[in-house]
C-alpha cells in the first residue's frame, strides 16, 4: 500500500491540516495518510507544545470517521527529538509491505537540506510538497518533489493557540470534536 506520511506537531490539529490531507488523497496515487504526531520536533521549542498524548488524542478525534487516514504515535517510541530519517527507517523495517512517501509544506521543503540524513530521505522516498504562501518551491539539491496545488488557507496552529488564549472563537478553524475537547480541558488557556 502507498502511504503518505504527514508529520507534524499538530499543536493543535486544525481544519487546514485535514484539508491538505484530503487533497493529497484525492489528487495523488497515495492510498492512505498517516498523521505522524511528533512529540518533539527538533526545530520547535518543546515548552510551547501541549502534552504529546493530548495532541495525539485530538488528532484521533479529528479523523475518527475517515478510514483513509490514521494517526501514528510511532515517534513516541523513538528517541527524542524526532528525526524523519530515523522514523522512516523504522517504519520501512517494520512495514516492508508498504511504500512510504513524505508530505510537507513548501515552508518545510525550503529547510529540507537541514534535516538529518536528508539525502537518504530524498533518495529513497517520494516527497510531496504543497504550496504555502510566501514559500516558493524551487528544485534544489537534486530533489525532485511532486508539487501539489493544494488549497491555500491562512490557518495556523500558532494563531489558533493565541485566539484560544485570548478567549476568542476558533469555530470552523478546528473540527468540532477537537474544539469541544480543547474547551472542556481548557487547553491553551495559560
Amino acid at each position: 500500500m502507498k502511504i503518505g506520511l504527514y508529520f507534524g506537531s499538530f499543536n493543535p490539529i486544525h481544519t487546514g491540516h485535514l484539508i491538505i490531507a484530503n487533497h493529497v488523497l484525492n489528487e495523488t496515487g497515495l492510498e492512505k495518510i498517516w498523521l505522524v504526531v511528533s512529540p518533539q520536533n527538533p526545530f520547535k521549542v518543546s515548552a510551547s507544545l501541549l502534552n504529546e498524548y493530548n495532541r495525539l488524542h485530538l488528532a484521533k478525534l479529528a479523523i475518527e470517521d475517515d478510514n483513509r487516514m490514521r494517526v501514528s504515535e510511532i515517534e513516541f517510541k523513538l528517541p527524542k527529538p524526532s528525526y524523519t530519517a530515523d522514523t522512516l527507517a523504522y517504519l520501512s523495517e517494520k512495514y516492508p509491505q508498504h511504500e512510504f512517501a513524505i508530505i510537507m509544506g513548501s515552508d518545510s521543503y525550503q529547510n529540507l537540506h537541514k534535516w538529518k540524513n536528508y539525502e537518504v530521505i530524498v533518495n529513497n522516498y517520494p516527497v510531496y510538497v504543497y504550496k504555502r504562501e510566501g514559500f516558493t518551491i524551487k528544485p534544489h539539491l537534486n530533489i525532485h518533489p511532486v508539487i501539489l496545488e493544494a488549497p491555500l488557507l491562512q490557518i495556523s496552529a500558532t494563531e489558533i493557540r493565541q485566539l484560544i488564549k485570548n478567549g476568542k472563537s476558533v469555530r470552523y478553524m478546528l473540527p468540532e470534536k477537537v474544539r469541544d475537547e480543547i474547551e472542556q480541558n481548557r487547553y491553551y488557556k495559560k
